[in-house]
């Protein structure tokens, strides 16, 4: 089965929101990786350099396979 491997950036501010940025989409493990590579030199990427998460997802598999409930204030 085909796989795609996604690259987000996330760290926390200061009032303690996480800040996620979504990177890309990528055929392979490695070039997901030489995208982290690349983006990890530019400013605020250097500074949190631990905030880049790759994950692999199987093409058309369902992700979210569970309803959800709303939080009232959330």
């Amino acid at each position: 089965m085909a796989s795609v491997f996604v690259v987000q950036h996330v760290h926390s501010r200061d009032d303690g929101v996480e800040d996620v940025k979504f990177i890309g989409v990528y055929s392979s493990r490695q070039n997901a990786e030489a995208a982290v590579a690349r983006l990890s030199r530019l400013p605020g990427f250097a500074d949190a350099p631990a905030g880049f998460h790759v994950d692999e997802y199987r093409v058309d598999q369902d992700q979210w396979t569970e309803g959800y409930v709303a939080v009232a204030g959330a």
